[in-house]
C-alpha cells in the first residue's frame, strides 16, 4: 500500500498537511531539523492510506507518496 514520506530536512512546519490529513496521522515533530524548524512527520506509517492529500497541500513539495510495490 502507498505511504506518505516527509522530507524533514526541507519541511518548514507550516502544518497544512496536518490540517488536511483525513486520518489525522501527521503531526509536528518534537525534534528540530537542520534549519531549526520542527518538521511534520507521519505518526503511524501503517495508518497512512496513501490518499495524497498531504502531498497535494504541501506548498514546498516535501511530501512524496511511495508505492508499496517493489
Amino acid at each position: 500500500m502507498a505511504k506518505a514520506k516527509v522530507a524533514t530536512t526541507r519541511c518548514k512546519g507550516c502544518g497544512l498537511c496536518i490540517v488536511f490529513c483525513p486520518r489525522k496521522n501527521i503531526r509536528i515533530d518534537e525534534k528540530i531539523n537542520d534549519a531549526g524548524i520542527h518538521p511534520a512527520i507521519v505518526i503511524v506509517e501503517e495508518n497512512c492510506t496513501g490518499c495524497g492529500m498531504c502531498y497535494v497541500m504541501c506548498p514546498d513539495a516535501c511530501i512524496e507518496i511511495e508505492s508499496g510495490k517493489p
